[in-house]
């Protein structure tokens, strides 16, 4: 198998030229009020505007081989972004940004786009979400309800009348052989119509997307649909990827997974690491839930030949944790992009058919019944890792809970800034697991570690982690 192939997909500019440069808005915030430009302003300090900088920095960052969150800030430490008032609207200021993000001196208009998608999405988490008094954070169905707000004002939802978004999750570090058949896959999901959601970023995200495209090519269909979904804390290591046409960013890692399960009409995953495993531990912990029983929503695994050994380890992570019963949430398909378009073109139509039958909505799946548990933000700190129940005996819905956290956990220790400066400060997360989970799930992260799974310089990777019984 060869390298990630991120690594030589998009050549960047020689050496470490900054621009500044003033932009206006694009895609997003084009026509706005008085009211909404002062709101836009007030961004311009405190923890907001600096979420924003960030964020901005990881957009203009696009294309990067840098998936280290605190080496790109420190990197880029003079960079600075500053909302400007106008009559008609608002600019950016933008200072010391990387050079890739511009051609002759001008903005790439997809990074433009998403740059202002990025602004629209922070202040209106500041703003409405946070600030506000119409969400009540502190109760399942507030928490829903804001996630419902944040992808409904992101333009995300719509009301096609039919369903056909497609989530597609995998690891940004991945094998070429891994992504071009990703590409295969969006390619036929493209021909029979279906639009594709990711996590916006390299690798397997972008994939999917890019065979999609040529797929509606071919059906000359317009009007496809890339949806990123991002968060601040992942956007940083993963920026979106230049197929996105739909970028929404969530307030964090659990209300953008519950973006992914309420927007989908099919799942698709590809071999990724622990994001992608987290991604699993979630969505089946959603669908074991007696209230999901009558939920329709197929789960399809697949990779291309040489992927057999990693699906075998994750299978056995899921029933060794979750049981049996587990394994009839999904399908797993090797090297057969046409079967994996067939499962999904008969799932899809039984969750339409399903959500007429209870009314639901197709742009919204409200029906879906996630506990509060699965929505805490969970900040992983020494402390919170080692607490942490990883036990066979331990009630289902629990243990999934906490494995997800710990994955989670993971993740941010290998990407995230302040994971990575946890870990760098305080050494490796400790994860105490009984012997009956200890084995597979050491087995599953380590064959992460040899195969590269962890970050974009796999081979060189120190783990930032430590399980103990």
């Amino acid at each position: 198998m060869s390298q990630n192939p991120e690594t030589y997909s998009e050549p960047l500019p020689p050496g470490d030229e900054r621009i500044s440069v003033d932009v206006g808005p694009r895609g997003s915030l084009e026509m706005l009020s008085q009211l909404e430009v002062d709101a836009l302003r007030r961004l311009g300090h405190g923890s907001a505007h600096e979420l924003f900088r960030r964020c901005a920095l990881a957009v203009l960052n696009s294309g990067t081989t840098q998936d280290d969150a605190a080496a790109i800030f420190d990197r880029y430490h003079d960079f600075e972004v500053e909302v400007l008032q106008r009559t008609r609207g608002v600019k950016l200021r933008i200072r010391n940004a990387p050079a890739g993000a511009f051609v002759d001196g001008r903005m790439i208009e997809g990074i433009k786009e998403h740059l202002f998608a990025v602004l629209r999405d922070v202040v209106y988490i500041a703003t409405e979400i946070n600030d506000g008094t119409v969400f009540d954070l502190d109760n399942s169905a507030g928490i829903t309800n804001a996630v419902f707000h944040v992808l409904r004002n992101a333009g995300v939802l719509t009301l096609t009348g039919h369903a056909n978004l497609v989530v597609c999750w995998g690891g940004h570090s991945i094998f070429r052989d891994e992504y071009d058949y990703s590409k295969q896959v969006g390619y036929v999901l493209g021909l029979r119509g279906l639009d594709i959601c990711t996590g916006c970023g390299p690798g397997a995200m972008k994939g999917p997307m890019k065979g999609a495209a040529v797929g509606h090519a071919k059906q000359r269909n317009r009007h496809g649909r890339y949806v990123g979904v991002s968060e601040p804390g992942i956007i940083a290591a993963e920026p979106p990827n230049p197929m996105v046409n739909r970028l929404v960013i969530l307030p964090d890692i659990e209300k953008r997974l519950e973006s992914f399960v309420r927007l989908a009409h099919a799942i698709v995953i590809f071999p990724g690491g622990v994001g992608t495993v987290e991604e699993i531990l979630y969505l089946l912990g959603l669908l074991l839930h007696p209230d999901n029983a009558d939920q329709q929503l197929p789960v399809i695994l697949t990779g291309p030949s040489g992927s057999e050994d990693w699906f075998a380890a994750v299978d056995d992570l899921l029933v060794t944790a979750l049981g049996e019963d587990v394994r009839a949430l999904y399908e797993i398909h090797v090297d057969d992009p046409w079967a994996v378009s067939k499962a999904v073109a008969r799932g899809v139509k039984n969750v339409h058919r399903s959500r007429v039958q209870q009314g639901d909505a197709f742009y919204f799946n409200w029906l879906l019944r996630v506990p509060y548990a699965y929505q805490q933000p969970f900040h992983p700190t020494h402390e919170r890792m080692a607490a942490l129940r990883l036990t066979a005996d331990a009630p289902r819905h629990e243990l999934v809970a906490d494995l997800r956290r710990a994955f989670s956990g993971i993740v941010a220790g290998n990407v995230k800034e302040e994971g990575i400066r946890h870990v760098r400060e305080h050494g490796p997360w400790e994860l105490r697991a009984d012997p009956a989970l200890l084995a597979p799930l050491d087995t599953l992260l380590e064959s992460f570690v040899v195969n590269g799974r962890m970050k974009l310089n796999g081979r060189d990777y120190e783990p930032c982690y430590r399980l103990v019984r």
